[in-house]
């Protein structure tokens, strides 16, 4: 890719993951006043089998007192999806243009029709993006199950069971989150291996972070993937759901509602108090958890741009 002058790029490798954190956690505190990234997520997601960190990643660095060090990056993450960021001290640069422009030549490569990401709205990269003709694909919120806050139960049908799920149990764990997710979601089937890097073998899992609910067979019906946020700052720990499902043929019983109270129980046992989840357009929640007591607190979008 071209770079402004007196900067270098290229491809990134697995040990770039802590600058590119370092990079996104720049950029959201500047934009959001939080960071909400660890450097775990991308460590997962660069774990994926699928993924070749260096075939589908670029990053551009400035040489500081004789170090190259990293401030810009972006990446082609999925068929159609990618991720960048730019240090706010760079910002007014034309790196992030170049970076979009990378992302589309890279997505055209991999012969993808489009290319989107996620941005808060209203952020830099918001503007960016629009300027640059890309547009809205859906809107996205972050919502917060503040602390001291909790769920009303819900009774579970006779012969259901919430708890932990077995390691035997993955498998169908995984089964039943992308048959719901795949319900609304126009992309391919992601793969076992992809979701044990993202979720099982993501920095920090405890088994106690995968919740199920079984039916009277000892089938499971339902799934509640948990991760714990770890700030590196003084906030608080959060427990966030990244992944709720519900098999299609057992919805409007409750198990969803079960699966947050049990989610969020079991992370405040652990000592985390606060708990959150993400929601978009397509899927129709947003609703039913302002019902059960959680709130917006932040706002995306994904935009994007036919090739």
């Amino acid at each position: 890719m071209r770079t402004p002058e007196g900067l270098t790029s290229r491809p990134l490798v697995m040990s770039d993951a802590r600058a590119v954190y370092e990079v996104m956690a720049a950029q959201e505190q500047e934009d959001l006043g939080s960071v909400e990234i660890e450097e775990a997520d991308i460590v997962g997601d660069w774990g994926r089998p699928s993924f070749d960190v260096s075939a589908q990643t670029v990053g551009v660095f400035d040489s500081v007192d004789g170090n190259d060090t990293l401030v810009g990056y972006a990446e082609v993450t999925s068929a159609d999806r990618g991720d960048a960021a730019v240090h706010p001290a760079y910002r007014g640069r034309g790196i992030g243009t170049e970076l979009a422009h990378w992302m589309q030549a890279k997505a055209r490569e991999r012969g993808a029709p489009v290319i989107g990401m996620p941005v808060p709205v209203g952020s830099p990269g918001d503007r960016l993006l629009e300027s640059l003709g890309y547009e809205v694909r859906w809107h996205s919120w972050v919502l917060q199950l503040p602390e001291g806050v909790s769920i009303v139960e819900r009774p579970l049908p006779d012969g259901y069971e919430v708890r932990e799920a077995d390691p035997s149990e993955y498998t169908a764990v995984h089964d039943v989150v992308e048959d719901a997710f795949l319900e609304w979601s126009d992309r391919d089937r992601e793969s076992y291996e992809d979701f044990e890097s993202v979720v099982v073998r993501r920095p920090g899992f405890e088994p106690w972070h995968l919740r199920v609910v079984v039916d009277d067979s000892g089938e499971v019906v339902g799934v509640a993937c948990l991760s714990v946020f770890e700030p590196e700052d003084d906030r608080d720990r959060e427990a966030f759901v990244s992944r709720l499902a519900v098999r299609r043929d057992q919805r409007n019983r409750g198990l969803a509602q079960a699966l947050l109270v049990d989610a969020y129980g079991r992370a405040r046992d652990h000592g985390v108090m606060t708990g959150g989840l993400s929601t978009d357009s397509r899927t129709g929640a947003l609703g039913l958890y302002e019902k059960v007591g959680m709130r917006v607190i932040m706002d995306w979008v994904n935009r994007a741009k036919t090739l």
